[in-house]
């Protein structure tokens, strides 16, 4: 049986302004205890893959403890609730919280001429007006560089309407997704805020069987193929980036279960890993939900939540137990709605770890608008979700800002 995440858009009026808002995955949790004193920040310089960990520049591990800020992949073309709150008020919130790694969907529609933000108050953000998408993300990162957060990019869909199972569309053909890819990397080479590249947001097959495979051989549908072409193409004109690949949902021949979460299923990287021709640059990402998203068959064993662990080892967390790669955890979050949310992201969170020796994350997410999960942050995008938040303040490693100025400015 195909398991598979349902996307939601939900129409929401805010301070009389109609938003088109996405909506992401969510799994749960159990109250967690106080975070841990101390922590190494983000490191200095570029960070880069030595097995399944990560280092920076001077060769200290770091880790990601982030969250995923959405919208700019929407028809606002720029990350949600600025009709609410100033940008760089959001982004201290979120340093203050403990996150240290911002995940920013974008499309590349957004990056298209015409594609003018909305949805904004100029009055909290007067120097975003006359702004285009991409120079809106410009202001972001400069702010969120100057609080020692760095920043991964996620190409989220082709167009601001919808996800795309494969990487390209009529639309936007692979042409346009690479060659919009390498115009990314060239923007913010030397800026150290940006350090990693999520090439497609979710892979995954459809009804039928048609859609991306991994490992299949087929040009035209091997999400392993083109994420090589793709992250070759980008280190070729920034080698620092690294290169982040999500899964798919379904790969035959690795085992049961067969399919997973859309961009949840890694198990083929065993057999057919990514080659990039940069060393060190590669990291696999997997999504992962609770039950409050799809119903799964794991979700109603009798032994769960203690039959997860063997589950994320077969989809993804064997990368990092073999020291093979790092996986991050990209997209992960819940409304809390089901008891066994609870536990599930109470799991989770101990199977990731504590410290710089855990797995990577990045919470789904800040904004309360997502559908499927809402967010840390409660409806007025000010206020947190002290619940949610609880789960995760033990592994958070919070960001330490740059002893000197913050990153070069963006160039246009």
């Amino acid at each position: 049986m195909k398991r598979f995440r349902i996307v939601r858009y939900v129409i929401a009026a805010v301070c009389g302004l109609v938003v088109m808002t996405a909506a992401s995955p969510s799994p749960a949790a159990q109250p967690g205890a106080v975070r841990p004193a101390g922590g190494t920040g983000t490191g200095t310089g570029y960070w880069h893959a030595d097995g399944s960990r990560l280092l920076d520049a001077g060769g200290t591990p770091v880790r990601m403890t982030g969250i995923n800020w959405f919208g700019a992949e929407t028809g606002n073309y720029l990350p949600h609730g600025l009709w609410a709150r100033n940008y760089q008020d959001m982004i201290d919130q979120m340093a203050d919280l403990g996150y240290n790694t911002l995940r920013l969907p974008y499309s590349n529609e957004m990056l298209r001429q015409g594609s003018t933000p909305n949805g904004i108050d100029y009055t909290k953000n007067p120097d975003l007006k006359g702004l285009s998408g991409l120079e809106v993300l410009d202001r972001i990162i400069d702010h969120a560089g100057s609080r020692g957060l760095r920043v991964v990019l996620d190409r989220h869909r082709p167009d601001a309407a919808q996800q795309s199972p494969l990487w390209y569309t009529a639309a936007y053909p692979e042409s346009v997704w690479i060659d919009d890819w390498k115009s990314l990397a060239r923007r913010y080479a030397g800026n150290t805020t940006v350090i990693g590249a999520d090439l497609h947001n979710e892979p995954h097959a459809v009804q039928g069987g048609t859609g991306a495979c991994w490992g299949c051989g087929d040009q035209a549908t091997d999400w392993r193929l083109a994420a090589e072409r793709a992250g070759n193409a980008i280190l070729s004109v920034n080698p620092n980036l690294l290169v982040i690949v999500e899964g798919v949902d379904c790969v035959p021949g690795t085992g049961e279960p067969g399919c997973g979460w859309w961009g949840g299923n890694l198990s083929g990287a065993r057999q057919y890993p990514v080659r990039l021709d940069v060393p060190g640059r590669l990291v696999y990402s997997a999504h992962e939900y609770a039950t409050s998203v799809s119903r799964q068959p794991w979700f109603d064993d009798p032994s769960f939540p203690d039959n997860m662990p063997a589950l994320w080892d077969h989809f993804f967390g064997y990368l990092e137990k073999e020291d093979i790669a790092p996986v991050l955890v990209g997209e992960f979050g819940s409304t809390l709605q089901d008891p066994r949310d609870g536990e599930w992201l109470a799991a989770l969170m101990r199977y990731m770890g504590t410290g710089t020796g855990g797995m990577d994350f990045t919470y789904w997410s800040l904004n309360p608008n997502s559908g499927d999960t809402g967010g840390i942050l409660q409806g007025d995008w000010t206020t947190v979700d002290t619940r949610k938040q609880s789960y995760l303040d033990p592994y958070l490693i919070p960001p330490v800002p740059p002893a000197g100025p913050a990153a070069a400015r963006t160039g246009g």
